[in-house]
């Protein structure tokens, strides 16, 4: 039978209690317009982007404090660009899963770990994590001047984004005021970009919507069962498609967002939260992979698109 070994802080527990303390304030602090800067997605100390629920994490934290620079490291690290950490900085806790041979925690870690049948383990490391700006005596380059907001008309698409959207084989039908995907046809209905204050609105919408298609069999075949409205099944695919409409908006720059912000619709992050404090987890990793395959689907869009003009 597997044994299991857990050690005294809990990071699903403790992150999960963080972000619904967050919600309960009725905000969803991630939904913030994209600047065209360097510091639309969170970066590790190299450079390298953040991914799934760690990403999520870090542009809350991100926007909760203002931070202004994109870049995170654990104390070892800002210790070895010779830098310190501000006295009294409070740091930020990120995760990390993997499997192994044998038991090993790293430095700066908690380490949750789950013996499998096989012998190996599987692991959950949390580490703590300060941004940039908690941190005196970094390079310049770690804290990166954001570009100017570029202006562009109302209601006028955005011409990379445009492209980007038209290019994925998920068909759109841009009629009536309510934005939705019908499964059982297998197509996205949105609002025309001139019902939208903003575009970045309209193509953060547009986003949820294509990645709630993602859900398809012959997609990712992503399933939380018989989801109606209201329901838990319901709100988990709702998360999905807001945590991926995020992801999506850091590439392309525009912000989370859908037609509908009410209290209704926070419950549902509430009632999922608090039922399953693995869930947020869960439903990270599912939109990364949601915004994976939509990225590559534009990709392939836009390269047959290419040959077919050659």
């Amino acid at each position: 039978m597997a044994r299991s070994r857990t050690s005294k802080f809990d990071a699903s527990e403790v992150i999960t209690k963080e972000l619904i303390r967050v919600i309960e304030r009725g905000v969803l602090p991630w939904r913030k317009p994209w600047t065209a800067g360097a510091s639309t997605r969170p970066l590790r100390h190299t450079g390298e982007p953040y991914q799934g629920i760690n990403n999520f994490l870090l542009t809350m934290r991100t926007q909760l404090a203002g931070y202004a620079s994109p870049f995170w490291m654990t104390i070892r690290q800002a210790n070895a660009l010779e830098a310190k950490v501000r006295k009294g900085e409070k740091s930020s806790v990120v995760v990390y899963y993997g499997q192994a041979r044998s038991r090993e925690s790293g430095p700066d870690s908690d380490e949750q770990t789950e013996e499998t049948a096989s012998g190996g383990f599987r692991f959950q490391k949390a580490y703590r994590v300060f941004n940039a700006d908690q941190i005196e005596g970094l390079p310049d380059s770690f804290h990166p001047d954001p570009a100017p907001e570029p202006d562009h008309p109302q209601h006028e698409p955005i011409p990379h984004m445009q492209d980007f959207f038209d290019a994925i084989d998920i068909v759109t039908s841009f009629t009536g005021r309510e934005a939705y995907y019908m499964a059982a046809v297998d197509k996205v209905y949105m609002p025309d970009i001139t019902l939208f204050e903003d575009p970045r609105s309209f193509y953060g919408v547009w986003a949820h919507e294509l990645a709630h298609a993602t859900k398809a069999r012959h997609r990712l075949n992503r399933s939380y069962g018989d989801a109606r409205f209201g329901n838990t099944a319901y709100a988990r695919e709702e998360i999905v498609a807001e945590l991926a409409s995020c992801f999506l908006g850091q590439e392309l720059g525009f912000s989370a967002h859908t037609l509908e912000m009410s209290a209704a619709y926070l419950d549902n992050w509430l009632r999922v939260l608090r039922s399953d404090k693995t869930a947020i987890f869960k439903h990270a990793a599912d939109a990364q992979r949601a915004c994976d395959w939509l990225i590559a689907a534009s990709k392939a869009g836009r390269s047959a698109a290419a040959d077919e003009a050659a």
